[in-house]
């Protein structure tokens, strides 16, 4: 093979490389908020 083709194949295989070895992936944690609400007492039935 000629040296181009082997320097494009190896320039080809490092960026893929270093395209799959930079991506991090970012975890996202939410608090869930209540189904429902607890009633308060208003005193109406005593």
């Amino acid at each position: 093979m000629s040296k181009s083709i082997k320097f494009m194949a190896l320039a080809g295989l490092l960026a893929a490389v270093a395209a799959c070895a930079s991506q991090e992936e970012e975890y996202i944690v939410v608090d869930p908020e209540p189904i429902s609400v607890e009633p308060t007492h208003t005193g109406k039935f005593k």
